[in-house]
């Protein structure tokens, strides 16, 4: 092909879609606004403080790599900015030996993440590299320590870290600052890993699949957040800048203030009075939660947002998708959302396993709740599940711990969460996305210890009393409200949510509005007390709420 039909492609392959690699301050012109990088730390050079020598003296070889490449380090670091959202910068450039992680380098990844500590302005690193610089020894080895802690005081203060890993990203970078990102990026293709390819077959005398150590495979194995071709690089991180932006300004500003961050909306609101709801049948309800045209967590997302942007992985072992989560925007306010999936198709279905989560679902999700904490960003949680996957591999993998620390860290979480059952509410696979500030549910979704049918063979012996079971189980909006289950309930349109899904969006916005609005205003020790209080009622003598068995009141 032409090479400036290459270039022009930002070095994409417009046939196959290969990403070539980059020198460092060509990337830097594709992600960053023209003339904005204000280049820091030129004086930094490797030293040689072994007096190294292996095929030629280490000082050679650094003269060698300063010609070639022009750079003195092989890294840099500056300010700049991405349509006009500041940010600091530090990339490694791999065509200076090899982009390995010399004291020069690390010393200019911890100087950039001094600097947007110090600045409070968001951290870009961005890594091409084959590990650790030998011929630095003990030096080198240090600076994975070095980089390490410099990275970690910016998650102690909430200041945003996107880590952007390219093509090859291992070793000592990857095993470092690389991979503590609270967002981490890559493109198609990029190889990413610990130890290289070659030392791992030499040690354990196989073949390694098909793409191992890709992009792809790391994905799947819930390792990256995000990703993405190279021509949506700069929106992808613009679009983070924006709503940490966002996050940061309302962090700023008094309590009181921060609901002026939420939009109007025209949907119905809330519903608080259990007289208010029609008495439905609740085996009818069952069916209409079920419904398979009923809106899913996705699209529901997308008519109650303004926006939202998938952050994926559990960083531990698999990319489950019966959780989605991301951050996503609600008039001006940050929110952090996290939910269970099913999806309508049979394909989507399988896709996401019916809605049953996994540890991996779990523990994904607490780590965008630890994110959100971390950025005092408010959290909504969307219930749809018919329970936690009760499969060989959830129970080898932890599925009770993942299910019970979510519930404890949402528990006490320091910032707003609001939970919405959408559809159902399956037993501890819902609670474990359900602890929240306020719990509200949808006028047609239910919520229960057991599915129906469950409890019908296992309490009335009888596998087709479903009905009857969730007749007594009392799982429906009217009644959960009365027992203080329930906060408030968002209406349906006539018919369920799948007649009118716009207008069910609509009213679950209203909801989320109302109900982040009231907790807004709230300080860290009121909202802990208020949550404690919440859960702390149920079963308490004089306490709960107890339903008639006549009239259903309380």
């Amino acid at each position: 092909m032409y090479h400036k039909r290459l270039k022009r492609n930002l070095g994409v392959c417009p046939e196959c879609n290969y990403h070539f690699r980059l020198r460092v301050r060509e990337r830097l012109s594709q992600l960053l606004d023209a003339d904005s990088f204000e280049e820091l730390g030129a004086d930094l050079e490797p030293l040689d403080a072994l007096s190294f020598t292996d095929s030629k003296p280490y000082a050679d070889r650094i003269r060698e790599a300063q010609h070639k490449t022009g750079m003195k380090s092989g890294a840099l670091y500056g300010r700049a900015t991405v349509e006009g959202l500041p940010l600091v910068v530090a990339a490694i450039d791999f065509g200076f030996v090899g982009g390995s992680m010399s004291g020069a380098v690390g010393e200019a990844i911890t100087r950039a993440a001094e600097l947007a500590l110090e600045t409070r302005t968001p951290l870009l690193t961005i890594s091409a590299s084959g590990g650790a610089r030998m011929q630095e020894g003990c030096v080198s080895l240090m600076q994975m320590a070095k980089t390490g802690q410099a990275v970690g005081r910016l998650a102690e203060e909430g200041v945003l870290f996107i880590s952007l890993l390219t093509d090859p990203t291992y070793g000592g970078v990857s095993a470092s600052y690389a991979t503590l990102g609270d967002v981490l990026i890559s493109e198609p293709g990029a190889h990413i890993g610990f130890a290289g390819p070659s030392v791992i077959e030499q040690t354990i005398h196989q073949q390694l699949p098909d793409g191992f150590q890709t992009a792809e495979f790391l994905v799947e194995h819930g390792m990256l957040d995000v990703l993405e071709p190279r021509e949506n690089l700069r929106r992808t991180i613009r679009n983070l800048l924006a709503l940490h932006a966002a996050a940061e300004a309302a962090r700023g500003e008094p309590r009181q203030a921060r609901a002026g961050r939420l939009p109007s909306s025209d949907g119905e609101p809330p519903v608080a009075d259990p007289d208010q709801l029609a008495v439905q049948d609740p085996w009818d309800v069952v069916q209409l939660a079920r419904h398979i045209d009923r809106p899913r967590m996705l699209d529901l997302v997308a008519l109650a947002l303004d926006e939202f942007h998938e952050l994926r992985g559990d960083r531990l072992f698999g990319e489950d998708r019966a959780i989605i989560g991301g951050l996503g925007r609600l008039g001006d306010l940050t929110v952090m959302v996290i939910g269970q999936q099913k999806g309508h198709t049979t394909s989507d279905m399988m896709e996401h396993n019916f809605g049953m989560p996994e540890p991996e679902g779990y523990r994904k999700g607490m780590r965008l709740m630890r994110y959100a904490e971390r950025f005092g960003i408010p959290i909504v949680t969307i219930v749809d599940t018919p329970g936690a996957y009760p499969g060989i591999g959830a129970e080898e993998r932890g599925q009770s711990v993942a299910i019970a620390e979510s519930i404890m860290l949402m528990s006490r979480l320091q910032v707003p969460t609001v939970t919405v059952v959408t559809g159902e509410g399956g037993s501890g696979g819902a609670l474990a996305l359900a602890t929240g500030d306020r719990v509200l549910m949808m006028e047609n979704a239910y919520y229960s210890v057991i599915s129906p049918e469950g409890c019908s063979t296992i309490l009335f012996k009888d596998a087709t009393a479903a009905a009857r079971a969730a007749k007594a189980l009392r799982i429906t909006s009217p009644d959960l409200l009365r027992l203080g289950v329930m906060d408030a309930v968002v209406p349906e349109p006539e018919g369920g949510a799948q007649a009118d899904p716009a207008a069910a969006g609509a009213n679950l916005r209203a909801a989320l509005i109302a109900s982040l609005g009231e907790l807004l205003a709230l300080d860290v020790d009121e909202l802990l007390a208020q949550r404690y209080e919440r859960f702390r009622k149920f079963g308490a003598p004089g306490r709960q709420p107890v339903l008639s068995p006549i009239t259903g009141e309380t």
